[in-house]
């Protein structure tokens, strides 16, 4: 049987709780404060950081950004955003390790 011990709750890859998110197939349009716009409704954003930045200086076709939450129940809410289209694509949202 099981305990519910941490089910639910944004599990990463293994059993222990992440409170980070990548978010992928995001539009090459899309600017890191859109993305905290978005995700600061879910919880509070520790730190977020969007690849390529907002000031590089070449093109690319996509986007990535990494999301960390305060309180890693935010990660299981978040994940209900994918396949939301925002801009033009539609959001693919996992958990991902907090390792650097």
């Amino acid at each position: 049987m099981n305990s519910g011990a941490g089910f639910g709750l944004g599990l990463g890859f293994g059993l222990t709780p992440t409170a980070v998110i990548q978010v992928t197939n995001l539009s090459s349009a899309v600017t890191s404060e859109q993305m905290r716009t978005l995700f600061s409704f879910l919880g509070e954003i520790e730190e977020l950081r969007l690849y390529p930045p907002d000031n590089a200086p070449l093109a690319f076709s996509s986007k990535v950004c990494y999301v960390k939450f305060r309180d890693p129940s935010s990660v299981g809410v978040a994940q209900h955003l994918t396949n939301t289209v925002f801009i033009d694509r539609a959001l693919i949202v996992v958990p991902c390790a907090e390792d650097d």
